[in-house]
């Protein structure tokens, strides 16, 4: 096992969930969502630099038992429209403030539960070889889509009748991890920098991120696999 020692891991979570109540507890597979994010950042990362990021003192109990660090988020940014970019810039106040040094911040997202081995390791050494500011991983959107207005549907990326495989290539962000240099945190105050390395990845757990319950079955049946 590799340890990566200059880095910081922020895994946030939230307490309060719009569509599935005490989303990052719910129970995948016989453990609480949240662990999942954590056993896989500690296959690669000291304890003491993985820091679960919330407002919910269930979630901090949770954390304590795997040994890893844990950081009470304020109140005003525990709210719906609180973004993850807000969450991360006021945190990176308090490792500043505490005199903890870092290279990157990694964030993993618990509703992403099923993330390849060596997925980190990877996005760690495109990045160095980029020179980019940020990475996050993307996946092909191998699908037909478009609007309806009006009651009329509107094809956006093709024609009526086009094949699939002669589709635009676009991508989604699928959630599975972020990495954010101190540079573009500090001067662009953004984790996603304007330059963000796009990591492609076809792994099954690109496709999942718990949003839904009907995402929750999913993923235990891929666990269960």
């Amino acid at each position: 096992m590799t340890m990566i020692n200059d880095d910081i891991v922020i895994i946030p979570a939230r307490k309060n969930s719009k569509r599935i109540k005490g989303k990052n507890l719910r129970e995948l597979n016989g453990k609480p969502l949240i662990s999942y994010s954590i056993e896989y950042a500690l296959e690669n990362i000291n304890p003491k630099n993985i820091w679960v990021n919330t407002d919910d003192d269930m979630v901090i109990n949770v954390a304590k038992k795997y040994n890893v660090s844990t950081y009470r988020r304020p109140d005003r940014l525990a709210l719906d429209e609180t973004s993850t970019n807000e969450v991360i810039l006021e945190f990176i106040e308090h490792l500043m403030s505490e005199g903890i040094n870092f290279s990157n911040i990694i964030t993993l997202q618990p509703t992403n539960p099923i993330r390849s081995e060596k997925l980190l390791l990877i996005a760690k050494e495109n990045l160095a070889n980029s020179n980019r500011k940020s990475l996050m991983s993307v996946s092909l959107l191998n699908k037909k889509f478009g609007r309806v207005i009006k009651n009329k549907y509107l094809p956006l990326n093709y024609k009526i009748g086009q094949r699939h495989q002669d589709l635009e290539h676009l991508y989604y962000e699928n959630g599975l991890i972020y990495i954010s240099s101190k540079e573009a945190l500090l001067n662009e105050k953004e984790y996603i920098s304007n330059d963000v390395y796009p990591l492609i990845t076809d792994e099954i757990g690109s496709q999942i991120d718990i949003d839904y319950e009907v995402d929750l079955k999913l993923a235990e049946l891929i666990l269960k696999k």
